[in-house]
């Protein structure tokens, strides 16, 4: 099954973190892995879904606040 890779525009509409929360992650270094697909200050950013899921699923807090 293929990993298809987002934009952080199509992120925001799928999972509702905003494109702009996105870059506000990347740039301090916290967040879902993405991929760069050139490298500099311009390149595409893209996400994979699994980097997504994962990344949320990292983020889940149980009852008690125990973190997953």
């Amino acid at each position: 099954m293929a990993d298809p890779l987002l934009t952080p525009k199509q992120v925001q509409a799928e999972y509702g973190i905003a494109a702009k929360t996105l870059a506000n992650y990347r740039w301090q270094g916290i967040g879902p892995e993405y991929v760069k697909t050139h490298p500099g200050q311009f390149g595409r950013v893209k996400y994979r879904r699994s980097a997504i899921n994962a990344w949320l699923n990292e983020q889940t807090v149980k009852p008690g606040g125990q973190a997953a």
